[in-house]
């Protein structure tokens, strides 16, 4: 029996790429919550898993030769996850290069930028003291939306991000675009984005992982001690 892998998450963007990966793998796993709006990135337990201090990241007890591993930043988990399944990741090295330009696209572009449109429009104007940057707000609201025209001419001709199969790139790319509201953006001049977003978002896989923690979160626009944790903390 396979040994379930230590996922350490909590209900974000990129958690979710994590959980919703696990669930459409078919692979067993346990949950450990780590609250970023309390802190927990930050205990010395965490860090020594994730460097970073960011989540997700895992532990798989049966990694290569058998031996444990431990895995931070979350494309680099998809990857991971991907190769020893032998799923989500293409047949074939045409494919598998498709699949890895759009993970990249996501992992080094658009989750930055949805990022930063969500900081500004939504929480710095609510904390204290208020940072209302019109400025600020446009700038990453724009480049969220070129990001997004791109990926809807890519849907144009293709069924998935990659090509005409699911893979770790549509799994990256998802959970930040789900989320599209809150960075300004609009889906009526984006008719094959929305296609994609109600085609992955109808699997129950998708579906499941996409829920995990759901019951977690707090408002962090009403959250100030969670905004001075996330925003203020030095390192």
């Amino acid at each position: 029996m396979t040994s379930p892998i230590e996922l350490y998450f909590w209900p974000t963007p990129n958690g979710k790429k994590i959980s919703i990966a696990l669930e459409e793998l078919g692979l067993p796993y346990n949950v450990n919550f780590v609250n970023i709006g309390a802190g927990d990135q930050f205990k010395p337990e965490f860090l020594k898993i994730s460097p970073n201090n960011r989540m997700p990241a895992i532990i798989d007890p049966e990694g290569p030769d058998r031996q444990p591993i431990s895995i931070f930043e979350s494309g680099a988990i998809l990857q991971y996850l991907a190769r020893k399944t032998g799923n989500l990741y293409g047949r074939n090295e045409r494919e598998q290069t498709a699949v890895e330009q759009w993970l990249m696209w996501q992992m080094g572009g658009l989750g930055p930028m949805c990022g930063q449109a969500h900081h500004f429009i939504k929480y710095a104007p609510n904390m204290d003291p208020p940072h209302d940057l019109p400025y600020a707000k446009e700038r990453y609201k724009n480049e969220v939306a070129r990001l997004y025209k791109v990926l809807d001419k890519q849907l144009s001709e293709n069924e998935y991000v990659a090509g005409e199969f699911l893979s770790i790139a549509d799994i990256a790319i998802w959970p930040w675009s789900t989320i599209w509201e809150g960075q300004g953006q609009t889906m009526d001049d984006k008719p094959n984005m929305k296609r994609w977003l109600d085609l992955v978002g109808a699997r129950p896989a998708v579906q499941k992982g996409a829920a995990l923690g759901a019951d977690q979160t707090s408002n962090l626009q009403d959250d100030k001690k969670a905004q001075e944790i996330l925003f203020k903390k030095k390192p």
